[in-house]
C-alpha cells in the first residue's frame, strides 16, 4: 500500500499562513483564496496544428484541465514541441525528430521543477511526445500520468484499409510502374483523414501501448482513436487518477520498475511494435536508473510470441485491434501465461494484475486481430539484436512479414538518405542487394533520420524480399522487410559501417542474430587505419549541441550519459 501523505510540493512557497509575493502571480492566473493549499497540477499540452496526430489535444488538454479543477487539484497549463515525422519524412527535417524527444523532456522538465508543480499530466500525438515525456517523468520524480491523443482512423479506397505508410508505398509502386498517377494521388488523397496518430502498430502506436502496459496511462487509453468520445472521456479520467495519485504520492519511480519495463517489452513484442521501442525504452530506463540492455530485448523476444496481426506487416489497424480488446486483452494473455508481472504498481494504486481481473483470457472468436496464444502470428518475437563485425555492439531488425530472414550479397553504399532513394527510384538496385544508408547515426546524421521514404520504395518496387538494408539510422515503425537499423557502433565514430566498399558482400543472418561485413579482420583494420572522421554537419545549434552530447544508439541515444 503506497503512504498517503498531503506534503505538495507546491507548498514550499505558500506554507501555512506565510504570506508570499509569489501568490500575487498566482492570483492573476486565477488563483482564489482557497487554492493555495491544492496540488498545482501541470498540464503538458503537446497541441499544434503541425500534425494531425496532435491537433486534437487541446480539446482533450481543456477537458483535463476542468477535471483536474473539479477534483480538488489546480491546473496549470503550458505548452511543447512537436515534429511531424510523417511530414519531414526523407527531408534534412526529419534530423530533427530524435533530438525532439530531448527539447520535449528539457522543456516539461524545466516548466514542472520551475514552477515547483505537484505532477504533471502529458498529453501528446506524435512519435518523441510520448518518450519525451516519460524522461522527463523519470527526471522529475513528481506524481505522473501519459495520456495519450489517440490513433488516427484507417482511411479508405477501393474497399482497402489505408495508412500514412500506404501513401509512401504508393510512391515506390508508381516509380516502379506498377501503378498510375491517378492512383498514386487516389491514395495520397485519402491515407490519412482526420486527426489523429498513424494508424497502424507504428511508433506512436507502440509507445502509447507500451506506457499503457508500464502503468503509466490508463487501461485501453493507448488504442482509443483520437476522434472518438471515448478519449475525451478518458482524459478526464486521467486527470481524476493524477489529482489522487498526487494525495497518495504514488511516484514514477514505484512505477517504472525492472518488472515495469519487462512489462513493456513483452507487450511489446506480442503486438508486433516498432523498432523505436527499443531505442526509446532504453532511454526511459536511463532515466529512471533501471539498467536495461539490448541483451534483454532478446531474452524476452525469445519467449512471447507476436499475438497481433497488425500493420505494417500485418492485415489491422490499430482501431481493429482496439475494438478486439486492445492492450489489456494482450496483457492478460500474457499473464496468463507468466510472461508479464501481474505485482507490478499502475499510477491507479492498483497492480496489473488488479486491473486486469475482469479482462477475458481469449481473444473474441470473430476477430482474428488478437490471435489466441496456442495459434500466435509468430512463434516468437519480431524484433531481433543482430552482432557481428559491422555491429559490435548490436544493431536491431525487425522480421515479421519477411519471407527471407538471411541474405548474403553485395553492397550498395550510400552515404545519406537521399542518395539511397534516389537510386531506388531510378531502377538501380537489384534483387539480391545489401543497401547500405551511413552517416546518418545519432552523430553523424545528426539525429538519426527515420528511412521510412527508402524502405517504401523497395517494397513499393516489389524488392521487399529480395533486398536487404543496413544503416546506422532509424526506421518508422511503418517499416518492413529485411532491415537492420541502430547499427552500432555508428560510422561518424568509426564503426566498421563507415569501412564498407561498394561490392563487399555483406549477411544479414536474422535467425542466427548475426550482422556480419564478410572480410577478413587484416583487410577491416588496413581501412580502419586509414579512415578519417567527417567534418561536422552542423557547426552552431540544437544539431550541434546534439551531435555533442549524444550517446550510441546502443544505449538510447541519450544526451546525459556522461554528466
Amino acid at each position: 500500500m503506497v503512504q498517503k501523505t498531503e506534503n505538495f510540493r507546491s507548498k514550499v512557497v505558500t506554507q501555512g499562513t506565510q504570506r508570499s509575493p509569489n501568490r500575487a502571480m498566482l492570483r492573476a492566473v486565477g488563483f482564489g483564496d482557497g487554492d493555495f493549499t491544492k496540488p498545482i497540477v501541470g498540464v503538458a499540452n503537446g497541441y499544434s496544428t503541425i500534425t494531425p496526430c496532435n491537433m486534437g489535444l487541446n480539446d482533450l488538454a481543456q477537458k483535463a484541465e476542468k477535471a483536474v479543477r473539479e477534483a480538488g487539484g489546480m491546473p496549470q497549463m503550458f505548452g511543447t514541441i512537436t515534429i511531424s515525422d510523417g511530414i519531414s519524412m526523407g527531408t534534412e527535417g526529419m534530423k530533427y525528430s530524435l533530438v525532439s524527444r530531448e527539447a520535449i523532456a528539457d522543456s516539461i522538465e524545466t516548466v514542472c521543477n520551475g514552477q515547483s508543480m505537484d505532477g504533471v499530466l502529458a498529453i501528446g500525438g506524435c512519435d518523441k511526445n510520448m518518450p519525451g515525456a516519460m524522461i522527463a517523468m523519470c527526471r522529475m520524480n513528481i506524481p505522473a500520468l501519459f495520456v495519450y491523443g489517440g490513433t488516427i482512423k484507417p482511411g479508405k479506397h477501393n474497399g482497402r484499409d489505408l495508412t500514412v505508410v500506404s501513401a509512401f508505398e504508393a510512391v515506390g509502386q508508381y516509380s516502379a510502374g506498377n501503378i498510375d498517377e491517378e492512383e498514386l494521388m487516389a491514395v495520397e488523397r485519402n491515407a490519412c483523414p482526420g486527426a489523429g496518430s498513424c494508424g497502424g502498430m507504428f511508433t506512436a502506436n507502440t509507445m502509447s501501448s507500451a506506457f499503457e502496459a508500464m502503468g503509466m496511462s490508463l487501461m485501453y487509453s493507448s488504442t482509443m482513436a483520437a476522434e472518438d468520445a471515448e478519449k475525451a472521456e478518458s482524459a478526464e479520467e486521467s486527470a481524476r487518477v493524477l489529482v489522487e495519485a498526487i494525495r497518495q504520492q504514488i511516484l514514477p519511480r514505484q512505477i517504472l520498475t525492472r518488472k515495469a519495463f519487462e512489462n513493456a517489452i513483452s507487450v511489446v513484442m506480442a503486438v508486433g511494435g516498432s523498432t523505436n521501442a527499443v531505442l526509446h525504452l532504453l532511454a526511459i530506463a536511463h532515466s529512471i536508473g533501471v539498467k536495461l540492455t539490448l541483451d534483454d530485448f532478446e531474452e524476452i523476444r525469445a519467449r512471447v510470441p507476436v499475438l497481433c496481426d497488425l500493420k505494417p506487416s500485418g492485415r489491422y489497424v490499430t482501431t481493429n485491434f482496439h475494438e478486439a480488446g486492445g492492450v489489456p486483452m494482450v496483457m492478460k494473455i500474457l499473464l496468463e501465461q507468466g510472461l508479464i508481472h501481474g505485482d507490478a504498481l499502475t499510477v491507479t494504486g492498483k497492480t496489473i494484475a488488479e486491473q486486469l481481473a475482469d479482462v477475458p483470457s481469449e481473444p473474441p472468436a470473430d476477430r482474428d486481430v488478437i490471435r489466441p496464444w496456442d495459434n500466435p502470428v509468430y512463434a516468437k518475437g519480431h524484433l531481433t539484436v543482430l552482432k557481428g563485425n559491422l555491429a559490435t555492439e548490436g544493431a536491431v531488425a525487425k522480421i515479421s512479414g519477411v519471407k527471407n530472414t538471411k541474405i548474403t550479397g553485395p553492397a550498395r553504399v550510400f552515404e545519406s538518405e537521399e542518395d539511397c532513394l534516389k537510386a531506388i527510384l531510378d531502377g538501380k538496385i537489384k534483387a539480391g542487394d545489401i543497401v547500405v544508408v551511413r552517416y546518418e547515426g545519432p552523430k553523424g546524421g545528426p539525429g538519426m533520420r527515420e528511412m521510412l521514404a527508402p524502405t517504401s520504395a523497395i517494397i513499393g518496387a516489389g524488392l521487399g524480399d529480395s533486398v536487404g538494408l543496413i544503416t546506422d539510422g532509424r526506421f518508422s515503425g511503418g517499416t518492413y522487410g529485411l532491415v537492420v537499423g541502430h547499427v552500432a557502433p555508428e560510422a561518424a565514430v568509426g564503426g566498421a559501417i563507415a569501412l564498407i566498399e561498394e561490392g563487399d558482400s555483406i549477411t544479414i543472418d536474422a535467425p542466427e542474430r548475426k550482422l556480419q561485413l564478410d572480410i577478413d579482420n587484416a583487410e577491416l583494420e588496413r581501412r580502419r587505419a586509414k579512415w578519417q572522421p567527417p567534418k561536422p554537419r552542423y557547426t552552431a545549434g540544437i544539431m550541434a549541441k546534439y551531435a555533442k552530447l549524444v550517446s550510441s544508439s546502443s544505449l538510447g541515444a541519450v544526451t546525459d550519459l556522461d554528466l
